[in-house]
């Protein structure tokens, strides 16, 4: 007999019901109604997962571990030299930037500087390092990198509009312009402009960091050709995300991607609510970051599921709605172009259900000089899961780059 795991019928009668508000009782709310069953699996999914630990483990005492793992993990605590630039809307853009040598263990650090760039003529010479995070995430997201490249080259990490320390979109809080990939590329660019205004860049993004980065390319092509000398797409997809199954079974899906924007933005309007709700079914919400963020989850180290679980509770459901719509109308296959001349990696999780691998093999099609990787036992947060193995093939990246852009002339501002 299973144990009944209360909340999990009231998702999908929550999200059928937002679902009916915004479509009414019609044939379009009865689908709705699909799309909500649909979202209540996800969540018998993820509790069903959670049986045991229910079985073993008393809610006061997850509770409490969630309060020791907060309190004194490590993870997010890297910080750099705060910087900000501005959107064109004027939504204010927060970034940290990271110089070379400046760790403690200086010697060791110019030692691993050297072995990846090897002996350079000049200091400028060495390439910047501009990591984007993806969707609900922030800049933190990269902690395992961040650590790995701390002091040995110049890295930016920055949060996209809404997220972590950024502002609020002026635009979405105007109501004057939707969120657009496009618009995430434009942003980006500011900020280039602001912490990267000469000198080689290697870019980084992971899931809409990575279509944030081929956005770029796709508005600035002769920026990208100048500037840019390394990409790094990290579990991200160049488009077709409204075929994405998300794991749910073949009659929900579409139903799923039909209803699943109004579902959203219906949650959004009671975002007070919705994030009272969240906190109150905290161990629901837990199995379902494990479920879409790792794929082996019982073989994460709890810190790391529970900071994972951090960066997505930190991101309210309002502007969840708000840039949800804006991937299913994503398709950036043209601009990835731009990257084929130079040193690239394309990298994905095995058991991805976000971005499935299948979306990295049809950019690495694209790219034919790319290193392609397929992680095994790795999900959507493949670079908090398997920190070692990425950061290994984004320190080659790096020095691949560096080798490369040798044989060009230097880069100009």
């Amino acid at each position: 007999m299973s144990e009944h795991t209360p909340g999990v019928p009231d998702v999908a009668e929550a999200a059928a019901g937002a679902a009916r508000t915004v479509g009414g009782w019609t044939r379009a709310g009865r689908h709705a109604g699909v799309a909500g069953a649909a979202i209540g699996v996800v969540a018998a999914g993820a509790a069903a997962g959670m049986a045991l630990e229910r079985l073993t483990v008393g809610r006061g005492v997850r509770r409490k571990a969630r309060m020791a793992l907060d309190s004194a993990g490590p993870y997010g605590s890297l910080r750099g030299a705060p910087g900000r630039a501005y959107a064109e809307d004027g939504t204010e853009l927060y970034y940290e930037i990271d110089e070379p040598d400046e760790g403690s263990d200086g010697g060791a650090q110019k030692a691993r500087r050297k072995r990846l760039l090897g002996v350079m003529g000049r200091r400028s010479a060495a390439p910047t390092v501009v990591f984007c995070h993806g969707y609900c995430l922030s800049q933190d997201a990269w902690h395992f990198q961040r650590a790995a490249l701390r002091g040995t080259v110049r890295t930016v990490h920055w949060d996209q509009r809404s997220h972590g320390r950024s502002a609020r979109g002026h635009a979405q809080i105007e109501g004057t312009e939707p969120v657009t990939i496009d618009m995430l590329g434009r942003d980006l660019k500011a900020v280039l402009d602001a912490a990267v205004p000469e000198g080689p860049i290697v870019l980084v993004g992971h899931s809409m960091g990575g279509m944030t980065v081929m956005a770029l390319a796709d508005q600035f092509p002769e920026y990208v050709a100048e500037r840019v000398v390394g990409v790094g797409l990290v579990g991200t997809s160049a488009g077709r995300l409204s075929e994405v199954a998300f794991g749910l079974p073949s009659l929900g899906v579409k139903a799923f991607h039909r209803f699943a924007p109004g579902v959203l933005k219906a949650l959004g309007a009671q975002s007070e609510l919705v994030e009272k709700g969240r906190r109150a079914t905290a161990d629901l919400f837990a199995g379902l970051v494990k479920r879409y963020s790792f794929g082996a989850p019982k073989d994460v180290d709890p810190g790391v599921a529970r900071f994972a679980e951090r960066l997505i509770e930190a991101t309210p459901i309002d502007v969840v709605a708000e840039f949800f719509p804006a991937f299913a109308v994503h398709d950036k296959t043209a601009a990835l172009a731009a990257y084929d001349a130079v040193p690239a990696l394309v990298l994905a999780g095995d058991h991805d259900l976000i971005t499935p691998p299948e979306h990295s093999r049809a950019i690495g099609d694209l790219l034919p000089a790319a290193e392609l990787v397929c992680v095994p036992d790795a999900g959507h947060l493949v670079m908090l899961e398997h920190p070692e193995l990425v950061n290994d093939r984004l320190t080659a990246l790096v020095g691949r780059a560096v080798a490369e852009s040798r044989t060009r002339r230097p880069a100009r501002a």
